[in-house]
């Protein structure tokens, strides 16, 4: 997870891409491969998909079930 300091601007940092997958998942659940194909031209490599879902699983604002289903927490 890269954090904003004096090498990253907010702007490339992870937390810039946690409203862009928020918003994503306003409107209801989606499959993981569905909101990775949706997000996919606010990234710049596939690994910073997996840093904002780390980060928003940690901080408990999303769900992952079992069949791959991500959902917004209330």
């Amino acid at each position: 997870m890269q954090l904003p300091n004096k090498l990253y601007s907010y702007r490339n940092s992870t937390l810039a891409l946690v409203p862009l997958v928020l918003r994503e998942l306003q409107d209801g659940p989606l499959p993981v491969v569905t909101l990775f194909l949706r997000v996919k031209p606010g990234l710049k490599e596939a690994t910073d998909f997996l840093s904002v879902m780390d980060c928003l699983y940690a901080l408990r604002a999303i769900n992952v079930s079992n069949e791959g289903v991500v959902s917004k927490c209330s």
